[in-house]
């Protein structure tokens, strides 16, 4: 069953690296400077390098009129490039870590859900869309909750 995991489009999050920190703290989001390379960008799928500026912002990953609609916390790295990922690829910074893995129906609602290793990531998302009911997935970081990706049939 091929996939295809998607990023988020960095349009949306520019203009907060142009505001000061109290305009930011307005809007619940911060700036820091990346001190390890485990800080996960959501616009490249990548890792930051240590020094890279990021904001840390609550994104609403799950806009959906359902019970499950959701937000939460999400680093975006300054100037990101937009990930583009090949079919069936999977970003190290998933592989990396330990995930909560989410099926939504058609009406949004979560039909299937994991805690897999990101290394068995691929073995789940197969395993969710043998169902006809999980039209979409969720990957979350599962230690800290963080929306990753979203994957969809491809």
């Amino acid at each position: 069953m091929n996939f295809q995991i998607t990023g988020l489009p960095s349009a949306p999050f520019q203009p907060y690296f142009s505001m000061d920190a109290a305009k930011l703290a307005r809007h619940g989001a911060m700036r820091l400077i990346a001190d390890d390379d485990r800080s996960p960008c959501r616009v490249s799928l990548a890792h930051a390098a240590i020094g890279d500026e990021l904001l840390l912002v609550s994104y609403e990953h799950q806009m959906a009129q359902s019970p499950y609609r959701a937000a939460g916390p999400i680093y975006v790295r300054k100037n990101a490039i937009e990930a583009k990922l090949m079919a069936n690829e999977v970003p190290e910074q998933i592989c990396s870590r330990l995930l909560s893995v989410r099926g939504y129906d058609r009406g949004d609602l979560i039909v299937e859900a994991e805690v897999t290793e990101g290394t068995l990531i691929e073995a789940t998302i197969e395993q969710f869309f043998r169902s006809d009911s999980v039209m979409y997935i969720h990957i979350h970081f599962a230690r800290r909750g963080c929306y990753a990706a979203r994957v969809d049939r491809a």
